[in-house]
């Protein structure tokens, strides 16, 4: 009985553990929103499929070794089984799924025609720059989040400015490494309208865990005409404390690191700044976009997401900082 009830122990921790790997979700290979990442989905299930498989047949293995006939243990115990178990099965096994793999995989998505979209992705420490070719070839800076059209091809130029990154949404597509001085590329599309998270999938030092990013699918026309307001110059503040914070941000030399297309602030150092309130999110998906984050972020940044590049600025008063939050969050 002991030996039944450590069997059963094993299968139910087995069947739990894959239970609780396999929930949906916005930053999930099992929930895919493209045919790239279907065909991840699909290979991931016929592993978990055949491995299932492989470890009933082992714990009946197990089992009959233990409390089988004699006749049934002894041929368990042969040279035999080895040979048949131990090595046939696996050579078999493996080169089948690799074969198998290779074959699904290598179709990647179907982008007969040409590329109708592309961005292109650098990885910094610990931020992504996004950078828009819009069909005028005009380079339309963002950050830490990512807008393509639903039902068209996107390919993904990755690049890394310092050290090595990994670019992985796994509702879109596989990790692809980001190495300083080669260029990758990566090809998805979205088949559905929604919000997909990615990460940094390298550890690259630092707040590596604090890096992400979301993709945001939009109808094709709804893009269209965001990417039209994305390449726009500032919104021109419209509130004295709007105007108040945009004298800060000069004066303090925000511009030097940061730049806001239609002023003086031509930095690439940080993130552009263009139209940072009308994202989601700041900081790497740290933070919600709002101006309680805001004045969080440029008064207590360290601790938010400690040893990010950015400077601290504890010469501001309150009111200063309120007024530079009000300003970032009117460029939309």
């Amino acid at each position: 009985m002991r030996h039944a009830r450590s069997v059963r122990t094993l299968a139910l921790t087995a069947t739990g553990g894959l239970a609780a790997g396999c929930s949906g979700g916005v930053q999930s290979a099992l929930d895919p929103a493209g045919p790239a990442a279907e065909r991840i989905a699909l290979l991931a299930w016929v592993l978990f499929g055949l491995f299932g498989l492989i470890f009933l047949a082992v714990l009946l293995a197990t089992w009959l070794a233990i409390r089988g006939p004699p006749a049934v243990r002894a041929r368990l115990a042969g040279t035999g089984t080895v040979w048949v178990g131990g090595i046939a099965l696996p050579i078999f096994t493996l080169t089948g799924l690799l074969g198998y793999g290779v074959w699904l995989t290598h179709a990647g998505v179907a982008l007969r025609g040409g590329v109708p979209f592309r961005v292109e992705v650098v990885g910094e420490q610990w931020w992504w720059r996004v950078i828009y070719l819009n069909e005028d070839g005009q380079r339309i800076a963002s950050a830490n989040e990512i807008r393509i059209p639903v039902g068209v091809p996107v390919e993904f130029t990755l690049k890394s400015a310092d050290v090595i990154h990994s670019f992985w949404v796994p509702a879109l597509g596989g990790k692809v490494d980001m190495v300083p001085g080669h260029t990758t590329r990566l090809r998805v599309m979205a088949d559905r309208a929604g919000i997909f998270r990615g990460q940094c999938a390298e550890y690259c030092g630092g707040p590596h865990a604090l890096m992400a990013l979301e993709v945001v699918a939009m109808p094709p026309e709804e893009h269209r005409q965001w990417l039209h307001d994305e390449a726009a110059a500032a919104a021109e503040p419209q509130s004295d404390a709007a105007r108040q914070g945009r004298s800060l941000f000069q004066s303090a030399g925000c511009g030097a690191c940061h730049a806001i297309r239609g002023t003086d602030a031509a930095g690439t150092i940080g993130p552009d700044l263009t139209h940072v309130g009308s994202r989601r999110s700041l900081a790497g998906v740290t933070l919600p976009n709002d101006k309680a984050s805001l004045i969080r972020w440029i008064r207590d940044n360290q601790h938010v997401k400690p040893e990010n590049l950015m400077l601290p600025y504890r010469n501001f008063t309150q009111t200063e900082i309120d007024a530079l939050a009000t300003y970032l969050a009117g460029l939309k």
